[in-house]
């Protein structure tokens, strides 16, 4: 106990947040080391190689949650100028040259190191802090169209047509993020409507005149149309829909998946079946709830924030990450046409594993700065603000 105390006692911001991450990694462990004994036979590997992989990342992911949440999350106001000058080009760069998988250019190779990494991961954390920066430091003239409208749109809609040329589901979700931190940040409803405008037109070229169009066409049309679509095209979601539906209420038991040998991706996209598969319905709805608590406790933390950027902050983040986490799930489950998106911080993953973790950290410093405010902590201490609007409105 004397051990888990020294522990707590380094760390700061909610308590119920972090709870949150050591259940969500603990339960993917679980889950990875059950799901890829499949994929480690047809590679001639062991499970324990993958899980071990797993494991030096979400170690990693917790190192980098932990010196991310001892940052003053104000000095991350300053970070995404250097994020959105570097995303641009790294997202043309992975258009063009980026490794080709299923017929999309998301990933670059980092040298030396021969990880992979997909660079709208990136793009997600640079976007959502970049516009808290930016909503925060032109509150005075948010209603400017050449001074705050401009540079915010234009920052929306690059990114947003550089991920969606290759992955529309993240795209989308960032979009819509996009507009909740638009929405919070007191941008006149007029051009919010004019986003939303940009963006449907955007939209609907990538799906009809896009690199991608004809897979966005066969998957919308399986989920439409299952009774008409080639089995091939519906085969992962019909494999997912039997997983859950063998689960029962209960589940067949840690490590007894049946589906894992037939889902494509079980360890991943479609790790919530699995989940689903061995703990059943309750487990599901357990994991549910988590995601769900920790929106909550996320809210609390953007409505105590005392400072705008803090509060725009916190919520982008988490709308992010738990909106990701229902997309997942949606699909899993047959409410949504088959993306891949990764559930945060459950799915086996590399890189997104460790921008997930910063984007946990962030959040936990800004819950950090606000319980040292509580505890007496001088507000004074740090000048280095990016914004002086004491709330949201």
């Amino acid at each position: 106990m004397s051990v888990i105390n020294q522990v707590l006692s380094k760390t700061k911001g909610d308590r119920w947040i972090w709870l949150i991450v050591i259940l969500l990694s603990v339960w993917s462990l679980l889950a990875v080391y059950s799901s890829t004994g499949t994929i480690a036979y047809k590679n001639d590997k062991s499970a324990e190689q993958y899980l071990i992989k797993h494991l030096v990342m979400i170690a990693g992911g917790l190192a980098l949650m932990y010196f991310s949440h001892k940052l003053d999350y104000r000095y991350y106001g300053g970070i995404s100028k250097v994020l959105m000058i570097l995303t641009i080009p790294l997202l043309l760069y992975t258009l063009i040259f980026g490794n080709q998988v299923n017929e999309a250019n998301r990933w670059v190779t980092i040298p030396v190191i021969n990880q992979t990494f997909q660079t709208s991961d990136l793009a997600k954390l640079a976007l959502i802090t970049f516009l808290a920066r930016t909503l925060t430091k032109k509150q005075e003239r948010i209603k400017d169209v050449k001074q705050a409208f401009l540079p915010i749109m234009g920052s929306v809609s690059a990114v947003f047509i550089l991920i969606a040329l290759a992955n529309l589901s993240t795209a989308l979700m960032l979009f819509g993020v996009s507009i909740l931190l638009l929405i919070i940040g007191r941008i006149s409803i007029k051009q919010i409507l004019i986003v939303c405008l940009a963006g449907a037109v955007l939209l609907t070229g990538v799906i009809f005149l896009g690199p991608r169009r004809k897979t966005y066409a066969s998957r919308i049309e399986a989920y439409m149309h299952p009774e008409k679509a080639d089995p091939d095209k519906s085969f992962q979601a019909n494999q997912s829909k039997i997983a859950i539906a063998t689960g029962g209420f209960l589940g067949k038991g840690p490590g007894n998946s049946t589906q894992r040998n037939f889902l494509p991706h079980p360890y991943s996209d479609f790790v919530y079946a699995l989940i689903i598969e061995e703990y059943g319905l309750m487990g599901g709805i357990v994991l549910v709830i988590i995601y769900l608590v920790f929106l909550y406790r996320c809210i609390l933390i953007v409505t105590a924030s005392p400072k705008a950027f803090g509060a725009l902050l916190a919520a982008g983040l988490s709308f992010s990450l738990t909106i990701q986490a229902f997309a997942n799930m949606a699909v899993a489950v047959g409410l949504g046409p088959v993306t891949g998106v990764p559930l945060p911080l459950v799915s086996m993953g590399g890189t997104s594993i460790l921008f997930t973790s910063v984007a946990f950290g962030i959040i936990l410093s800004v819950s950090r700065d606000i319980e040292e405010k509580k505890n007496g902590g001088d507000p004074d201490e740090k000048k280095v603000v990016v914004g002086e609007i004491p709330a949201v409105g």
